[in-house]
């Protein structure tokens, strides 16, 4: 029996189907950070356990 991670890797051919909720423009995954970043709408979407969290209330502002 195999041990299952933690955090699931994001499968990045989903990002050709997601756009920001905002300004319903692209988005730019950063593997680092486990985010997925719309510079337009300056927020940045956390990605849990392999699945994007697209709601505005959960993004990160950033800098």
């Amino acid at each position: 029996m195999t041990e299952q991670t933690e955090t699931q890797e994001f499968d990045r051919r989903m990002l050709e189907a997601l756009i920001c909720p905002v300004t319903h423009g692209t988005l730019e995954y950063d593997r680092a950070a486990q985010e997925l970043v719309s510079a337009a709408a300056n927020l940045a979407f956390p990605i849990r356990n392999g699945i994007p969290v697209m709601l505005v209330d959960e993004a990160r502002t950033l800098d």
